[in-house]
């Protein structure tokens, strides 16, 4: 019996083309991502995309399922560089408690500086599990995961030498909680009564919800 093999200048042929596609997927989300910091989350259209790589929009749905996918791919970028402000900080603390405080805090920094990776992340945790394995494949959400888990690794490291309670629930919680007071922190308004169905509006800033946060973080740990 004789074994069929598959030609050489067909593979070559298949992984020159695989090539290719991820750089275009590369390409595209980088115009996304330079669209989303200029422009903002809810701006965004495909014809921009498109017009900026220099591509008709149906290419993009080539490379893409749909707006959905583009998003979470999106978000892996903005959370890959999360990932490496959040060990940077890590590193370079020494007391467990100082740790905490220093990765909430570069967290709380990363989000003021890059709003748009705010209102990807919260477009995305709107959306139920069941209905993005429907719009996006396998293979992107699981990417979007395994960006999303490798955060949460550093915050939940973190939280284990504290000797927190389920570390990885409470480093969950506290993404969820501070992407909501990343929000709070770009509208700047704060709401109060100044007595019994009396509302008064003030301001807030984003080093009053930095120093809120890591608060919160550090008694939630037990600290």
């Amino acid at each position: 019996m004789t074994t069929t093999q598959r030609a050489p200048e067909t593979d070559g042929r298949r992984r020159a083309a695989a090539a290719r596609r991820r750089a275009r997927e590369a390409e595209i989300i980088a115009a996304t991502r330079a669209q989303f910091d200029e422009q903002g989350v809810g701006e965004m259209r495909i014809e921009d995309i498109a017009s900026a790589v220099g591509i008709n929009r149906a290419i993009v749905y080539r490379v893409f399922t749909g707006k959905e996918e583009l998003f979470a791919l999106t978000l892996v970028s903005y959370l890959d560089e999360l990932r490496d402000a959040l060990a940077a900080a890590s590193e370079a603390a020494t007391r467990p408690t100082d740790r905490l405080s220093a990765i909430v805090g570069a967290f709380v920094d990363y989000g003021v500086t890059h709003p748009a990776f705010v209102d990807c992340a919260q477009a995305l945790m709107r959306r139920r599990g069941e209905d993005l394995l429907e719009e996006i494949t396998e293979s992107a959400l699981f990417r979007l995961g395994r960006a999303i888990s490798s955060c949460l690794a550093v915050l939940t490291t973190a939280l284990e030498e504290m000797g927190t309670p389920d570390p990885a629930l409470m480093a969950n919680t506290l993404y969820a909680s501070g992407l909501g007071a990343l929000q709070l922190a770009r509208v700047g308004i704060l709401v109060s009564e100044t007595a019994p169905g009396v509302p008064t509006v003030g301001t807030i800033t984003p080093d009053q919800v930095r120093a809120h946060l890591v608060a919160s973080a550090l008694a939630l740990a037990g600290a």
